[in-house]
């Protein structure tokens, strides 16, 4: 799995495992009794491994898995990496915000340009609204980068989990 530079705030992957998904499953979930550096919680056959809260910073990320049965024999696992939920839905209600104000923005402008008057206050809100969007991009690239390194941890672990 690549971590690299892609435009990708959410990292995801895919992996078959010839082993029955309850197998799988099983392991992950024995794994809160074993080890302290992760919390590790199951529901059906999804589960959540997270970083402990003494350890957490704003951009921790947590680590999504999902382990579907193929068949008796194999199994599919999907991964997906983000931070919390409440960071990734505070962080996606900005970027709604700003896509609401540049268009109401854009109403603005088109009525004043329809009507005659100046609209060149709008046309700079717009621009402005572009100029957030591109600095909440950075900050989110930023909290990537500053989550790699317990992304990283999380993957081994599971790696090491499930390879028992």
């Amino acid at each position: 799995m690549s971590l690299g530079e892609e435009i990708i705030l959410r990292p995801r992957f895919k992996r078959t495992l010839s082993e029955h998904n309850e197998i799988i499953l099983k392991r992950l979930e024995d794994s809160k009794n074993t080890q302290t550096d992760f919390v590790v919680s199951r529901i059906d056959n999804h589960v959540f491994i997270r970083i402990p809260k003494h350890k957490q910073h704003f951009w921790s990320p947590q680590l999504h898995v999902e382990v579907d049965e193929i068949d008796e024999h194999n199994c599919e696992l999907h991964g997906l990496f983000g931070p919390s939920p409440t960071v990734w839905t505070f962080f996606m209600f900005l970027h709604f915000l700003v896509v609401c104000l540049f268009i109401g923005f854009g109403i603005w402008a088109y009525t004043n340009a329809v009507l005659g008057n100046t609209y060149a206050l709008q046309v700079a809100l717009m621009i402005f609204m572009v100029f957030v969007w591109f600095v909440l991009y950075i900050g989110g690239r930023m909290g990537k980068a500053t989550g790699k390194p317990e992304m990283i941890e999380l993957y081994q672990f599971l790696n090491a989990t499930i390879v028992m």
